[in-house]
């Protein structure tokens, strides 16, 4: 398979692109390198893909209308996982033109490239966020998301209603995948995870928000991988007994799906600093803090058109995901112990 990989220079883009490369699929990947966190970070999950000789790695913003459509024209992708974007919902408060740029046009960019090459499946990353204000526990794809909270949220439920767009009107199988909470190795800096271990290990309190009863579907990246790739080998299919009558939102007549990914287990942010604590030996200092605007206080995924369709779980347990993290951020960074 020939795939176009966009966001391979982040954290679940760098994941996926190498589990396909692995597997022996040709990858194209297709990164900005952004100084939204640290580009060092950005720049060993690239030199770890460009090991493999099945993989062509590109300095593009999808947001560059010429590049990608110059990109499109110079490959025959059969395939696209489209997981750039402009990421977080607090910073969408400060930077909204961020999210436009890159959630919105960026999107539109990749869907043109779609319907002129006809590409056989484009999955792309939605998010949990587009649950917004329902507070129906666990999230299904069968609730109203017409309640985003941010603007990130927003965006992801925008691209939701344009890929239903393209899939309708020029028939492209599109699946987007609502991702919970992903941490694990090669993270995100601007993650909770992240953001705590480097605290800890340097003696610093940490921040900790809605005074830690916020419950999160914390979702390993490995899970995270595997469901996107059994996704992508199953192109959408349209439903034969959709109506419009009583509208399916998560599926329709067009080739187009939606799907959670998440763990299933929503976990108490304590206790997932406590899972911390203990693979790192330390005790936390904690300030508790109230719930910040645009954050919702749970996510919970039903999973469960995943498990009968594409007989996939996420089994990794938070106390096994944060200590492989433990490990992999002790052997990239070599932090030392503070002595506060």
């Amino acid at each position: 398979m020939s795939i176009l990989v966009s966001g391979t220079a982040g954290f679940i883009g760098a994941a996926v692109a190498y589990r396909l490369l692995e597997r022996g699929d040709t990858v194209i990947g297709i990164d900005n390198h952004n100084s939204y966190y640290d580009p060092t970070l950005k720049e060993a999950r690239v030199d770890r893909l460009s090991a493999f000789p099945n993989y062509t790695h590109l300095r593009i913003d999808v947001a560059d209308r010429a590049a990608m459509a110059a990109l499109f024209k110079q490959y025959a992708f059969q395939q696209v996982i489209h997981l750039a974007a402009q990421v977080g919902v607090r910073y969408s408060l400060e930077n909204p033109a961020a999210y436009i740029d890159s959630n919105l046009v960026g999107f539109s960019n990749i869907l043109e490239g779609c319907r002129q090459k006809k590409v056989e499946h484009l999955v792309y990353a939605s998010s949990s966020s587009v649950y917004g204000a329902n507070e129906a526990m666990p999230f299904a794809t069968h609730h109203s998301t017409d309640h985003p909270i941010s603007l990130y949220a927003a965006t992801k439920k925008a691209n939701e209603s344009m890929a239903h767009t393209y899939s309708h009107l020029y028939g492209i199988p599109t699946t987007g995948l609502r991702f919970f909470t992903v941490y694990g190795p090669w993270g995100r800096p601007d993650m909770a995870l992240f953001k705590f271990t480097k605290a800890i290990l340097e003696g610093n309190t940490i921040p900790v928000y809605h005074y830690g009863e916020h419950r999160r579907d914390f979702t390993y990246i490995d899970d995270i991988v595997e469901g996107v790739i059994r996704v992508l080998d199953r192109p959408a299919q349209a439903n034969s007994q959709w109506s419009g009558l009583q509208p399916n939102p998560a599926s329709s007549k067009a080739p187009w799906r939606l799907y959670n990914i998440g763990n299933q287990k929503p976990v108490v942010l304590m206790n997932y600093i406590s899972a911390l604590e203990k693979a790192l030996g330390m005790t936390a200092q904690k300030e508790l803090l109230p719930m910040q605007p645009g954050d919702v206080p749970d996510t919970y995924a039903d999973v469960e058109d995943l498990v009968s369709q594409f007989n996939y779980q996420p089994a990794t347990r938070i106390e096994d995901g944060v200590n492989e993290f433990v490990t992999w951020y002790r052997d990239f960074y070599h932090p030392t112990l503070s002595s506060h």
